[in-house]
C-alpha cells in the first residue's frame, strides 16, 4: 500500500508570542518536502523532494501564500483550537 500525506501545522510558542507555521508531505512515512515560516522556503530531503522544493521556490505567487499563512492559517483556527 502506497501512501501520500501532506499535514499543515501551527505552533504557538509562550501562547501567541510566537506563532510557526509548517507545511509538510510525506510518501510512505518518509517525509519529502517541508515548508516552515521560520526559514521561509521549502526544504527537499529526498531528490523528489528537492525538485518540488525548487519548483516551489521560484512561483513567487505560492511562495507569498505560504509566507502569510501564519496569518490567515494559524491565526484563524487559533480560536477554534485553543484551550
Amino acid at each position: 500500500v502506497l501512501q501520500e500525506m501532506a499535514k499543515a501545522e501551527c505552533h504557538f510558542i509562550n501562547g501567541t508570542e510566537e506563532v510557526r507555521y509548517m507545511q509538510r508531505y510525506f510518501y510512505n512515512r518518509l517525509q519529502f518536502l517541508m515548508f516552515d515560516s521560520d526559514v521561509g522556503h521549502f526544504v527537499g530531503f529526498t531528490p523528489y523532494g528537492e525538485k518540488w522544493a525548487q519548483a516551489a521556490n521560484s512561483n513567487p505567487q505560492w511562495m507569498e501564500q505560504r509566507r502569510t499563512a501564519v496569518d490567515w492559517y494559524c491565526w484563524n483556527n487559533y480560536k477554534i483550537d485553543a484551550p
